[in-house]
């Protein structure tokens, strides 16, 4: 189909978060099996040293992908299901072999990105996560994060990982629905993003907001009511429920960059 450029007041953003929240309050279920689905093919692949990290990151796309296909649907009064992770892939040969491709570049993108983290804080940031998942006390947690270079190997990572994900944010969609080569995808998406930075801006901004005030209050409430053990028990359903509304969320920022998938807004 024919998409246009479009550009977007900054406001916009703080519309696609409410959007992508509207939707996924109307099909809560099936939204939510999708993203349990994923996560549990990500531990099933975290059984396969290496193989099964680069597969994950190689699918990356196609999550987005499938989670925009999948809100379309529900726009249009249609089915929302796992399968539709994969339904892209099953169209002509061109548009599969694009978006093969786009997955084959995001993986490499991120694990060079990754390895250079890892060089950069000599493997800091790993063994973060494994002291907090052990749960090792609070001064062996402080004294890697104080070794030099730790904060350095956290800017290159999330630095880098964010500036990436410009020219794949449309990506996987732009092939889907325009027919676009990967090259061409890619730049399409980065020059979209930048056309729409302030709504982008927004966009980040407040699910940044949400996320932390949704900590800083259950914090303070299961504090004043003595069950602070709430808190982990409580942030488990709430990271799921806020995941999946941001892919939901995703279909909206095309719609408005690119004058839309074929499906409406949820407000009308």
């Amino acid at each position: 189909m024919a998409l246009s450029l479009r550009t977007v007041e900054p406001v916009q953003g703080a519309s696609w978060v409410r959007d992508g929240f509207r939707l996924f309050a109307k099909h809560p279920l099936p939204f939510t099996l999708m993203f349990v689905v994923f996560l549990a093919a990500a531990v099933l692949s975290s059984a396969l040293p290496f193989v099964g990290g680069v597969a994950m990151l190689a699918a990356m796309p196609m999550l987005s992908l499938g989670f925009m296909v999948a809100a379309e649907s529900a726009l249009q009064g249609g089915p929302i299901h796992p399968g539709q992770f994969i339904s892209p892939l099953r169209g002509d040969a061109r548009r599969r072999r694009s978006l093969l491709i786009l997955c084959g570049a995001y993986a490499a993108v991120m694990l060079a990105i990754l390895v250079l983290g890892h060089w950069v804080d000599d493997g800091g940031f790993e063994k973060l996560q494994h002291l907090l998942a052990d749960g090792a006390p609070q001064e062996q947690i402080d004294a890697l994060i104080s070794e030099p270079g730790f904060a350095g190997g956290v800017l290159v990572r999330f630095g880098l990982i964010s500036v990436a994900s410009v020219p794949f944010w449309h990506a996987p969609a732009l092939v889907h629905w325009g027919a676009q080569g990967p090259g061409q995808a890619l730049f399409s998406s980065a020059l979209a993003v930048w056309r729409c930075k302030g709504a982008f801006v927004v966009y980040t901004m407040v699910w940044s907001v949400l996320v932390a005030l949704f900590g800083v209050l259950s914090a303070l409430l299961f504090g004043l009511l003595g069950m602070r053990q709430m808190v982990g028990l409580v942030a488990l359903p709430a990271g799921l429920i806020f995941s999946t509304a941001f892919y939901v969320s995703l279909l909206f920022t095309f719609n408005d960059s690119f004058g839309g998938s074929g499906a409406g807004s949820p407000g009308g």
